[in-house]
């Protein structure tokens, strides 16, 4: 445990000792979206007047979402929690503003949506990657920097994996146009 770089065991195995299995988790979750995203366009719904009660429980629970996120990603290197926890979170967090027709703070759409998508797999390869040419070992992290490198790739993931699962739930690619 000493050289994983974190102290929660699960994190440890996940991101250090077994980083592949990681690695193709990210990728699957990507492949799964092309998937939907091959069936066509996301069926465009839009309500005029949302559910007043379902409004103010976005207004509450949002911020609580983002910030139970934020926690689970940076709890995760001590206890359980971390990026798949913290991406369902944020994912939540997502979902819950669609069906209340409230747009994100930021618009992704495009290639700023494409970015995200891939940074928490990009993340991983990056790292592993440049691992590979200083050491000749991929994701072989060096006891010095691991846990600089988990809460990199972790909060990369995170992101990723949040959009990726409000992606999936609408069922279908995204029109800029829509």
């Amino acid at each position: 445990m000493e050289t994983s770089g974190v102290s929660n065991p699960v994190t440890a195995v996940l991101l250090n000792f077994r980083g592949y299995d990681t690695l193709l988790e990210m990728a699957v979750l990507l492949v799964a979206l092309l998937g939907v995203w091959s069936l066509g366009s996301a069926a465009v719904y839009r309500r005029s007047n949302p559910e007043p009660v379902l409004l103010s429980l976005v207004g509450v629970l949002v911020p609580m979402l983002l910030l139970m996120a934020g926690y689970l990603l940076w709890v995760g290197a001590d206890a359980p929690g971390g990026a798949f926890q913290a991406g369902s979170v944020l994912a939540a967090a997502g979902i819950l503003m669609l069906l209340a027709c409230k747009r994100p703070p930021v618009q992704l759409l495009g290639w700023s949506l494409r970015l995200v998508l891939v940074l928490g797999l990009g993340a991983f390869i990056a790292v592993g990657v440049s691992l590979l040419s200083a050491s000749g070992m991929f994701l072989q992290y060096p006891p010095g920097l691991a846990g600089a490198l988990i809460l990199f790739i972790e909060a990369a993931a995170t992101l990723s994996i949040g959009v990726t699962l409000a992606a999936l739930f609408l069922g279908g690619r995204l029109d800029p146009d829509a």
